[in-house]
């Protein structure tokens, strides 16, 4: 899948975008399309920045995540699009209202 990475204030090297490609393949075991997959690399004067775009069927994932290290921000982006993707595909097995405390009938 062709990833889209942009960047501000600084060069993305090789070895950067290889762990990027790497740690997004991580998030195709969830089998769902992640359609145009942006990524926005930028360095600020304390840390760096990593904004991600993926459109989905359902929702588009958004995240961000902001750390001393590139690698780690990386790494925290990647964990909160895969906590985004777990909650949007398991959310029809949740019993909101189908068993409410109001309609269960004690005997």
């Amino acid at each position: 899948m062709m990833l889209n990475i942009t960047s501000k204030q600084m060069a993305i090297t090789p070895a950067i975008r290889h762990y990027l490609e790497e740690k997004f393949n991580k998030l195709n075991k969830w089998h769902t399309d992640l359609i145009n997959p942006h990524f926005i690399l930028s360095k600020e004067p304390d840390n760096f920045v990593i904004d991600a775009t993926i459109t989905t069927k359902g929702a588009p994932l958004i995240a961000t995540a902001k750390h001393n290290d590139m690698y780690i921000a990386i790494n925290d982006l990647i964990n909160k699009l895969e906590r985004q993707l777990n909650k949007t595909q398991h959310k029809f097995e949740a019993r909101r209202a189908n068993d409410s405390i109001k309609n269960h009938v004690t005997e």
